[in-house]
């Protein structure tokens, strides 16, 4: 490259950085903390994301972005947020604008958004309030800098939490022609994570026959059932370590909820199970439903005078994107050249929503973002540092410019 074009490209990115603002990005994360956007609700019939994404609408707006919101859902809006560039693919930045529920152990106010030692604290700080406001401002600076780049798009889609509602109706209506690559701004302490896990809920019910605990052995216990099939389900697990994905580890199950019988004088004629799979990228939650249905073949508790049936609850889709694609290695050095800490490219054993666009648009994904999937999300006193809050909005805007 010519060495005034260097200088030209190095000049322009000067300039968008020096546009972003850590206190502007620690307000709009105290802004978006205060929106109460609990997933599951505590008020089952209150909204979830429509706080968060007036005031995301309005920040984009003042801003200068193209915004627009639809429904995923009655009353849970997707939001997206564009700055228009060159007719090139351009960079998606996929987040989500629900956080879990608050729960117990606060020092503080967890939806009163505080600022404590150089850190915004509050429920979504780092999962990934922190994230949005880094990416909104990356997109500030360079419209204010008048850079020349293909489009830029935040998606801020509903119910990542629960069952990913809003990136499948994201994905639904996208084209992923438009984009060259996706970024999601998870808190990964601003490693760039190449590989991800996916998720899925794999639902069973086992019926049996109710009679009397005086004289049980006229019944069926479904619980017993159930039973047979948990401790094969734990056997599964097991058998899974000797099968590690090298950035992944090994594909998971985790029994999370059983739910049977109505007395204790009575046998239980219906036991229910909600089993965790993580997926490997490639798996679907059909295989996850097949291995069940063979676990229950082979457990013949028909002999019992038991039924059962097995059926998917929810699937986010886990996904891989070479270390040498294009999107990891511009976004990896922007990172680093952004001041996020050098370290190797990895994988992450959560879930997200980049298994949607990578899955159903084609998009090659990557996750990186400010804050800490370990030490901070989903707890007590959840923060995020501002000064990685800055670091995070000027690799989206590295990224972006160099992609």
């Amino acid at each position: 490259m010519p060495e005034e074009t260097v200088a030209a490209r190095d000049a322009v990115e000067q300039r968008v950085l020096d546009l972003i603002d850590p206190a502007e990005i620690r307000d709009l994360t105290l802004d978006l903390i205060r929106c109460d956007s609990q997933n599951p609700p505590a008020d089952p019939d209150a909204p979830v994301e429509a706080a968060a994404v007036r005031v995301l609408a309005e920040a984009c707006e003042r801003r200068g972005l193209e915004v627009r919101t639809d429904d995923a859902a009655p009353g849970r809006p997707n939001l997206t947020a564009r700055l228009a560039g060159t007719d090139a693919p351009g960079l998606l930045v996929l987040a989500h604008t629900d956080t879990v529920p608050v729960g117990d152990g606060w020092t503080v106010p967890p939806l009163g958004g505080t600022v404590a030692d150089g850190r915004v604290v509050g429920r979504g700080a780092s999962d990934m309030k922190g994230g949005i406001a880094a990416a909104v401002a990356a997109m500030s600076a360079l419209r204010r800098a008048g850079a020349r780049t293909p489009p830029v798009t935040l998606a801020a889609v509903a119910d990542e939490e629960e069952t990913g509602i809003g990136a499948r109706a994201f994905t639904a209506v996208a084209d992923g022609a438009a984009y060259a690559g996706a970024i999601v701004p998870e808190p990964t302490e601003m490693q760039t994570i190449i590989a991800c896990r996916g998720d899925c809920y794999v639902e069973v019910e086992v019926r049996g026959r109710a009679a009397h605990a005086g004289d049980p052995d006229t019944g069926a216990s479904a619980i017993y059932g159930a039973a047979r099939l948990i401790d094969a389900v734990r056997a599964l697990h097991e058998e899974n370590r000797a099968h590690p994905h090298p950035l992944l580890g090994p594909r998971t199950w985790n029994v999370g909820i059983v739910h049977g019988g109505f007395g204790t004088a009575v046998v239980p004629d219906e036991c229910r199970v909600s089993i965790d799979r993580r997926l490997l990228p490639g798996e679907s939650g059909a295989r996850a439903v097949a291995e069940i249905d063979d676990v229950l073949a082979a457990l013949r508790l028909d002999g019992l005078g038991l039924t059962s049936r097995a059926w998917l609850g929810m699937e986010m889709p886990g996904f891989e994107t070479p270390a040498d694609h294009g999107l990891v290695r511009t976004a990896h050095a922007a990172a680093h050249d952004a001041g996020a800490p050098v370290r190797e490219v990895g994988g992450w054993t959560a879930a997200c929503d980049g298994g949607y666009v990578a899955r159903d648009l084609g998009v090659p994904a990557i996750v990186l973002g400010p804050g800490s999937v370990v030490h901070q999300a989903h707890r007590p006193d959840e923060s995020v540092a501002v000064d990685e809050l800055a670091v995070a909005a000027r690799t989206y805007a590295l990224a972006a410019l160099r992609l």
